[in-house]
């Protein structure tokens, strides 16, 4: 039996999801940013927030909108947060957050949400606040508002690589079109181009007062291999830092191990490990 049940915390509880928050700067970063742009009512966040924990003592929270993210999850509020949700449709399209968190909530929600159609067990999760030792590529700079339509193929590639379904099938990609859009006219999107082509592309896809997180990173088929990912990362980083905010993080697969060595020269450190559960 839960002593503690979960509900849904509202703009009241703002400050202290915000407090828990900055105790896990790296893994919550994505609901961080929802929080500070779109405050907890649910009509305006395009989600929810549950919490785990009494009004005096917040100890966990969980969002739940296009994806499903535990934060400072413990073992009785992940217990706490599957119960809830196990009575409730699928609507996310991923679990993601710190590895025994997502692990433990899809371990007890696989029968009422399954199958998946992948899970990713091991993501390490890097972050560094230090101008990379390694010479930046001056060829990589911010999208210009005009050049969206160049970028987006490359967007298009990287996503369908890396997530394993194509951001076109679900309305012919006009969500996420504008989504790319939103990036660029943020200054938040990065390429190198080559003859008017994309050949290395990377957004900072959150931004929160803690940390510019990175995503997207995709370079060309064709120019894999010829050292260009270390100094193109090397500049991203860069800017971030000098111009967004005072750490940079991500997270990768721990199979990609070209990424991982890329990552390191760039000055990541490991600060924890994600997984993700893919729909």
């Amino acid at each position: 039996m839960l002593t503690v049940p979960v509900r849904q915390l509202g703009e009241s509880e703002r400050r202290a999801v915000e407090r828990l928050l900055d105790r896990d700067p790296y893994a919550g970063a994505q609901v961080a940013e929802r929080v500070a742009v779109r405050g907890l009512a649910w009509w305006r966040a395009e989600g929810r927030i549950l919490g785990y924990g009494t009004r005096h003592n917040l100890e966990s929270i969980c969002w739940l909108g296009g994806n499903l993210t535990p934060v400072l999850a413990s073992a009785p509020a992940v217990a706490a947060f599957a119960e809830q949700l196990s009575t409730e449709e699928r609507l996310c399209s991923s679990i993601v957050g710190r590895a025994d968190a997502v692990l433990g909530l899809w371990d007890r929600l696989s029968a009422y949400w399954g199958p998946a159609r992948d899970v990713r067990p091991n993501q390490p999760l890097l972050a560094t606040d230090v101008l990379p030792a390694v010479a930046p590529d001056p060829e990589v700079r911010r999208v210009r508002a005009g050049e969206v339509e160049q970028l987006f193929p490359a967007a298009v590639a990287m996503y369908t690589e890396e997530v394993g379904v194509s951001p076109l099938a679900e309305d012919g990609g006009r969500g996420y079109r504008r989504r790319v859009g939103d990036l660029v006219r943020a200054g938040r999107a990065y390429a190198r181009f080559v003859d008017g082509k994309v050949v290395f592309k990377a957004e900072l896809a959150v931004v929160t007062r803690r940390t510019a997180q990175v995503q997207g990173v995709w370079v060309a088929p064709e120019w894999r291999g010829r050292g260009m990912a270390t100094a193109a990362m090397a500049a991203v980083v860069r800017d971030a830092l000098v111009r967004v905010a005072p750490t940079v993080s991500l997270y990768v697969n721990d199979f990609n191990l070209p990424a991982r060595r890329v990552y390191e020269r760039c000055g990541f450190r490991p600060v924890g490990t994600l997984a993700t559960v893919l729909f």
